[in-house]
């Protein structure tokens, strides 16, 4: 939908805590984070609006990198735009970059690729620092053995096995073009994009590269479950908390900035 006659369209870069939110999308007696920014961007605009965003993130998971739109007839420059927002938002909101987009572009559509980072704490006690930013596991996790089994699911398949039983997309097809795993210290992380993600599905390979890690499953267990397109034999799916969506990709005529551009981050 273009924006009405008069208005124009913002696009914001977002990041989050997703801690103390029931996820992004509005919902009735529950705290979300979309709810939080329109309330905020409603209050420089002097008007009510209405934000769409590039992913909608579950309960417990974090963005560095989540990019909305939203149309207004206000006129405010970026920087007003910013620091407005920002001034409303409570601590574990904030937004990073605003401008003025193409009257056809929309925060969700035109992505052509999304990238995400899960992060694990390895250690035989648990964090108090970590605590809601890392899952912690008290198993040793082997390193070449995630490598191998992740190294299996880049490219094109069907991910059924990797969805969650109640996604809604039409296909379960995508191209999973990286998917890298470091350790610093502890720490271990996963950093995966790919051309879009299907319900959970980030966190369904973490939970089965967990299981491998630690030996309960096979490396071959990944190649395993793209065969056999069901969800049901599929493994456990980790905690929301060590998710993090960390940038979106858009065409480059739109201008917006594309941290994901030139491939994988560097792992930690």
């Amino acid at each position: 939908m273009l924006p009405e006659h008069g208005a124009t369209r913002i696009a914001m870069g977002v990041e989050y805590d997703g801690s103390a939110y029931s996820g992004w999308q509005l919902q009735h007696h529950a705290d979300t984070v979309q709810a939080r920014l329109e309330a905020a961007i409603a209050r420089v605009a002097a008007e009510p609006v209405r934000v769409h965003c590039a992913g909608r993130t579950d309960a417990g998971v974090h963005a560095e990198g989540q990019v909305i739109h939203f149309d207004t007839r206000a006129e405010r420059s970026p920087r007003g735009w910013v620091l407005g927002t920002n001034s409303n938002l409570p601590d574990d909101v904030a937004v990073r970059w605003a401008r003025p987009v193409a009257a056809d572009f929309h925060a969700r559509f035109n992505a052509t690729g999304r990238h995400y980072r899960y992060l694990i704490l390895c250690r035989p006690t648990r964090s108090a620092l970590w605590r809601g930013r890392a899952v912690w596991t008290h198993k040793h996790l082997d390193l070449a053995r995630m490598r191998a089994a992740g190294a299996l699911l880049v490219g094109r398949h069907d991910f059924t096995s990797f969805r969650a039983l109640a996604c809604q997309a039409k296909s379960p097809v995508r191209t999973l073009r990286y998917l890298r795993i470091g350790r610093r210290g502890e720490l271990l992380s996963l950093h995966l994009g790919a051309d879009g993600f299907l319900h959970h599905m980030v966190r369904n390979i973490a939970g089965v590269l967990m299981a491998i890690g630690s030996g309960e499953a096979d490396v071959a267990w990944t190649a395993e479950l793209l065969a056999l397109r069901d969800r049901a034999l599929g493994g456990v799916t980790a905690p929301p908390h060590g998710l993090y969506l960390t940038a979106v990709d858009y065409p480059e005529p739109f201008g917006l900035p594309n941290p994901g551009d030139g491939g994988p981050p560097p792992v930690l």
